[in-house]
Order: C-alpha cells, then sequence, then structure tokens
C-alpha cells in the first residue's frame, strides 16, 4: 500500500542512485546483491544485540532493492535478474526473522507462525503473477495490497526496536499478511470473471 504511495517522492533518489551505478559499470544484478548482503549484515547486527544497526541496514537494504529495478529499466531488465530480485526480497526477511528467533527464543512461536504466513502469501503472489497478464513497470504481474515491502520493513523495524512486545509484532504483521491475501485472492478472481467474459 505504501510503496504506490511513497513511490514519487522516492523515484528521484532511485534514479539518482541508479545513473551512478550505470556511470560506473555497476549491473542492476550487482545492485540487488548488494541489498542482499546489506539485508544479511542487518540480520548479523539483530542476533548480536545491535538493534539499531540492524534496521538502519534493513533500510539501505530497501533502497538499493528499490534502486535495482530503476536501474534494471535504464538497461535491459532480465527474467533472471527479476527471479534474483524476488529471491532476495525473501531471504532478507526470513534471516531478520530468524535472527529474531535467536535473540529472542520465547518468541519463536509467534515468528515461526509468521515465517509460514510470508510463505504461503508468497505462493500466492506468485501463482496470480503466473495467471495473469502483466499490465504493470514490473516484470510480471503486481498484485498490490495492504502489506507490501514498506510495510513488511515497517513491521520488522518495530518488531525489532520494540522487542519487548514482539509476540504482539510479529501476530499483528501476520494478521495483515493475511488480510493482504484475502485482498489478493478477491482481485484474482475479479480477473478471471472478467477474463473469461471478455470476446475472443
Amino acid at each position: 500500500m505504501l510503496d504506490s504511495h511513497a513511490h514519487r517522492y522516492l523515484q528521484p533518489v532511485l534514479d539518482l542512485i541508479a545513473r551512478r551505478c550505470l556511470r560506473m559499470g555497476v549491473s542492476a544484478n550487482a545492485l540487488t546483491l548488494a541489498g542482499l548482503a546489506c539485508g544479511l549484515l542487518a540480520a548479523v547486527a539483530v542476533a548480536s544485540g545491535a538493534p539499531i544497526l540492524g534496521v538502519t541496514l534493513l533500510w539501505l537494504s530497501g533502497l538499493l532493492d528499490a534502486a535495482d529495478g530503476t536501474l534494471a529499466r535504464m538497461t535491459t531488465p532480465s527474467a533472471l535478474g527479476a527471479v534474483l530480485d524476488i529471491t532476495s526480497d525473501r531471504v532478507v526477511e526470513v534471516a531478520l526473522i530468524i535472527a529474531l528467533a535467536w535473540r529472542y527464543p520465547e518468541a519463536r512461536m509467534a515468528l515461526l507462525i509468521l515465517t509460514a504466513a510470508i510463505v504461503v502469501a508468497m505462493s500466492l503472489f506468485l501463482s496470480m503473477a503466473a495467471a495473469l497478464a502483466n499490465s504493470s513497470a514490473k516484470s510480471f504481474h503486481y498484485a498490490p495490497g495492504l502489506a507490501e515491502r514498506t510495510e513488511g520493513f515497517l513491521f520488522l523495524s518495530v518488531m525489532t526496536l520494540n522487542s519487548s512486545h514482539l509476540v504482539t509484532w510479529s501476530l499483528l504483521f501476520c494478521a495483515a499478511i493475511l488480510f493482504t491475501m484475502g485482498q489478493r485472492y478477491r482481485d484474482l478472481r475479479v480477473a478471471l470473471a472478467e477474463g473469461a467474459s471478455s470476446p475472443d
């Protein structure tokens, strides 16, 4: 949800990063891997008891992850890049959840439920991408919803910085994901019904 609203404000920064990377000969895939590295370092920081550093690195990871798509569109987007991008996103999220579980064992069940919700939600998201024609600027059909990348980062940040309520925040994040799944499933049914009723 916030991704769509914040995009117009953030895009000039992403354009600047992408243009500089282009001049330096840095590829979109390299930028994706840099974002992945920052995300993994964020998880290490959180597991080591440095939550502020962890959250800072997490958002740097997110910035690089957003810039890689801009850079790809300035060059030649590839299927490999899209796969690498979406896989890296999930690796960062899961790594941070594992770090929180390592640091706060009393919250492990809630974090496990959250991880399961992310897995099922991504299955629905990717199934929709395969089932529906792409009409977005991305390399696959993008289904918006309440809990997108920015909301996920906000939840992970609050979970990290407000660890005394980690279970509560984890379950709220899970609820937001489930609500988003409902939104996307509803949109899928509408899109498929419209496709079936449209003339050949």
